[in-house]
């Protein structure tokens, strides 16, 4: 499916959260040293957490919300309070005024208001966009969104240092320039047989509303198939979010210096930690340029094979990290371990797209993104596993999760196929 053939509404979207993910990247990565600098680290760590909680909280919230009260209205709302939020820490962290606890505050507000987007707009994805084109359209999205986290943190580390405030500010004016946007040019595609499913009947007490949503996710929770593909979904977070874990630690305890040139007396040599900044630039760069050409590789084959290919993937890219000492060697490691990403990232999502039931897609997406929520509370326990276990066997520890999650899928097409789905279900 080509870009000019898309819904009005996916190519503002598309525009419009690529500016914003541009300008996140720009000053996220660098937000752990300011809080740092101003909590102390045992501070930092407690309350980045708690801001996590909240963030999947609300994504739960959100789910539901999309569901009942529209893509484009929950959109317009996240948007304004990410405006919000960002223009509240923009201020807490100026020169003149210096309030690092409210400059929290700001920023777990941006937060949750960002959480309580996501599900509406992936919803809005399934709701526009035929089954067989999903997987290359939130493909594209990926791709729009790996292209910020190359760009961002380059333009970051020239502006945030000296200008936080106004990288802040930046950020603030985008979300409300995008809110009016989509306010005024959206269209909203929440069915209305939907719309008509989520509305409380008049004289329902606010307690009802809230005991209807926790029947929703009940419901979801006994969906063994959606159950399988979220817990596997875990084990394998295992693996893919040591990036930014593992991986740095890994390269700069192993690797001294390492030669990426070298002619006749001349080389060029860099250290283990910048050889990390050099990795996360490859794999962003894979991203980038290969994301849509492995999506439609990816549509020939059956989503069995997609899922537990790419699971393997993961294995044997952990296990070639693992046993490498080169630039060259990490260079093909990581080529690996991009490309069992690629598999994953435009089928999962048009995969739970199928799954999900019209009246109930906001909510299923939102639970979907479990996922990575709990894989990143659990995934930072690699680090002190190393100095149980060592760096090899804890390699090879995550490796085994993704084999067992490669397993899970299976059970879980298994299951599928039990459940004689209709065509739209039915696993490809």
């Amino acid at each position: 499916m080509r870009m000019k053939d898309w819904d009005r509404n996916l190519k503002i979207r598309l525009g419009g959260e690529s500016a914003f993910n541009v300008i996140f990247w720009t000053f996220f990565p660098f937000l752990s040293i300011y809080f740092t600098k101003s909590f102390g680290k045992g501070w930092t760590g407690m309350l980045l957490v708690l801001s996590q909680l909240i963030s999947v909280l609300a994504n739960l919230v959100g789910g539901y919300c999309a569901d009942r009260f529209g893509r484009k209205r929950m959109m317009v709302f996240a948007a304004s309070g990410q405006a919000f939020g960002y223009a509240l820490f923009a201020f807490a962290a100026s020169p003149w005024v210096d309030m690092p606890v409210t400059g929290f505050v700001g920023f777990s507000l941006a937060s949750m208001f960002g959480s309580l987007y996501w599900p509406a707009s992936q919803a809005m994805v399934a709701d526009v966009v035929d089954e067989k084109h999903q997987s290359s359209v939130f493909a594209i999205f990926y791709t729009a969104a790996n292209i910020a986290v190359v760009v961002g943190p380059l333009i970051g580390s020239l502006l945030y240092s000296d200008n936080p405030y106004a990288v802040l500010a930046a950020a603030a004016v985008i979300c409300a320039l995008i809110a009016l946007v989509m306010s005024r040019l959206l269209g909203e595609t929440l069915p209305a047989s939907v719309s008509d499913r989520h509305r409380t009947k008049a004289g329902t007490p606010w307690y009802g509303a809230i005991a209807a949503q926790l029947r929703d996710y009940r419901v979801i929770a006994t969906d063994r198939v959606f159950l399988l593909f979220v817990i596997a979904g875990v084990l394998l977070a295992q693996t893919f979010m040591q990036l930014d874990l593992l991986f740095p630690v890994f390269l700069k305890e192993t690797v001294g210096q390492s030669t990426l040139f070298a002619f006749h007396d001349w080389d060029l040599t860099v250290t283990g930690q910048q050889l990390f900044g050099l990795i996360v630039s490859e794999n962003g760069l894979f991203v980038a340029v290969f994301t849509v050409i492995i999506t439609k590789w990816m549509t020939m084959y059956r989503d069995r094979y997609v899922f537990m290919g790419g699971a393997i993937f993961y294995a044997a890219g952990m296990i070639m990290f693992s046993s490498m000492s080169t630039f060259w060697g990490f260079t093909a490691a990581i080529a690996v371990f991009t490309l069992a990403e690629l598999m994953s990232a435009g089928p999962q999502q048009a995969f739970v797209a199928r799954l999900a039931p019209e009246e109930m897609r906001g909510q299923y997406f939102a639970a979907a993104s479990l996922r990575f929520t709990l894989g990143r509370t659990i995934a930072p326990l690699s680090i002190p596993l190393t100095g149980w276990i060592g760096f090899k066997w804890t390699f090879v520890l995550l490796a085994l999760l993704a084999v067992i999650s490669a397993g899970i899928y299976n059970v879980m097409f298994n299951q599928l196929e039990k459940n004689q789905p209709s065509p739209s279900l039915a696993p490809r």
